[in-house]
């Protein structure tokens, strides 16, 4: 399920860092209030979407409604962590005063062979590889940084349990196709497509190389499936590896915010 939370602004102006994925994981993890759920579920997430003016510490938020997408194959999961949202009747994020408003039900989209995306948080291909250090750049281009992405995939669907060991293995096609020409046009402007981020894990601040690029993927419809709804990439937990395709408007529905007094 994929979900858009809309929240009211309460101070307009106010800053967010740039890159502000450790502030949300943690707004996500206090209104989830299971710690073992939380540490257990597939999921990702956005950052915060608004009407922004930068500036030098960061991003100034002006719009009245702020948006964060958030997307799990797990219902439970969902519905605890909108529960836990609207219990409160504000919510501090960095320097930002929200109140959860809203939430809308994204339609999943149709899945095949060629599908193309965006990225809505960077991708963060390989994590922790004994003998790799973080921060190394991986060229888009190149077979290693696809092949990364396949085996960081194939690792994640087979320990969801949600495959079995035949189906996993059906899975052989796979290749990134990153775009070619938006790669050419970013270096001819001399900005960065890839960043150094800081995550904090098992209560360690370590650092990641995320890229953020749009790309094609030809693999099967179920991994299609599966990224589009867990991540792509390493640290799909911590915010990163979300994807949206190009040019697809799904269709939405009102997701109905159950009484937490009924759930168990």
């Amino acid at each position: 399920m994929r979900i858009r939370i809309i929240f009211n602004l309460r101070n307009k102006g106010a800053i967010l860092p740039f890159h502000h994925q450790k502030l949300v994981q943690n707004m996500l993890r206090i209104a989830c209030a299971d710690n073992d759920m939380f540490e257990n579920s597939y999921f990702t997430f956005s950052g915060l979407k608004g009407q922004t003016k930068v500036g030098r510490e960061g991003l100034h938020y002006f719009s009245k409604k702020a948006t964060i997408v958030l997307t799990s194959p797990t219902q439970s999961f969902i519905d605890r962590v909108v529960n836990g949202l609207f219990r409160e009747s504000h919510i501090l994020l960095g320097n930002l005063m929200l109140q959860a408003d809203t939430v809308e039900i994204e339609e999943a989209p149709l899945f095949h062979q060629s599908m193309k995306y965006l990225c809505i948080s960077p991708i963060v291909p390989f994590h922790q590889v004994e003998g790799l250090n973080n921060k190394l750049f991986v060229n888009p281009l190149s077979d290693e940084f696809s092949d990364m992405l396949y085996d960081s995939t194939m690792y994640r669907m087979e320990k969801s349990g949600l495959y079995t060991p035949e189906q996993i293995s059906s899975f052989f096609r796979f290749q990134i196709i990153p775009d070619q020409q938006y790669l050419e046009k970013i270096n001819r402007m001399d900005k960065k497509f890839a960043r150094i981020y800081s995550v904090i894990k098992n209560g360690e601040i370590m650092e990641a190389r995320g890229y953020t690029l749009p790309f094609e993927v030809l693999a099967a419809p179920e991994v299609q499936e599966f990224i589009y709804h867990n991540g792509f990439g390493e640290l799909a937990d911590h915010g990163f590896g979300m994807l949206d395709i190009p040019n697809f408007k799904p269709n939405k529905a009102p997701y109905i915010v159950k009484d937490s007094t009924t759930q168990e």
